[in-house]
């Protein structure tokens, strides 16, 4: 069964890439330019470009950053313009525009941003990134301090705790018998979340 049957027959509708919603809305609008509150959507699955055409439609501003994923499939190459995070779309608006865009029935819940300035600022970098043109694709999130793998290299499967100087990353290798450390510095290309 091709992919284009196999969506169409679970419901999910392949968009040609000229039927993708843009980015933001409106359209060449900086979101710092936007007026109003933040919030974070968190979309029914799969829902985040209909969200984003019911918006336009209500003209709500949005923000949903999309990235391009290439994949094979039966010989082909298929590209993809997909969420950068998957069912979360960023709106900004007033009261009346939230209870608009809960009407739209595509929504599971909605996240109250209690540090509107940090969110913006944490956004403004991913639209600036989207609007050079670099390649943005998900990451997996890695904060300070938490425990880390290396994928490859000669440190490939070593384990530490990561931590970010001004310049560089560093993997902290921990003697916990002895009460010491070491570190090295690491790309954090190459490095993976250890789960607990």
């Amino acid at each position: 069964m091709s992919s284009v049957a196999k969506n169409f027959k679970l419901g999910v509708k392949v968009l040609k890439e000229s039927e993708n919603p843009p980015v933001s809305w409106p359209q060449g609008t900086s979101i710092d330019r936007f007026s109003g509150t933040w919030w974070v959507a968190h979309t029914k699955s799969r829902n985040e470009k209909a969200l984003a055409q019911d918006l336009i439609a209500k003209d709500i501003c949005y923000f949903l950053p999309m990235h391009w994923r290439k994949s094979r499939r039966s010989g082909r190459v298929i590209k993809s313009f997909l969420p950068l995070f998957s069912s979360y779309l960023f709106f900004c608006g007033d009261e009346r525009q939230r209870l608009e865009l809960l009407r739209t029935n595509r929504v599971a819940g909605l996240i109250e941003v209690k540090d509107q300035k940090k969110l913006l600022d944490e956004l403004q970098k991913i639209e600036q990134a989207i609007r050079t043109g670099l390649v943005i694709s998900p990451h997996k999130y890695i904060r300070q301090g938490q425990l880390c793998r290396v994928l490859t290299g000669p440190l490939a499967g070593m384990e530490g705790v990561v931590l970010k100087g001004q310049t560089v990353t560093r993997l902290v290798l921990q003697v916990d018998m002895l009460g010491q450390a070491a570190s090295v510095e690491i790309d954090r290309d190459i490095i993976e979340v250890v789960e607990e």
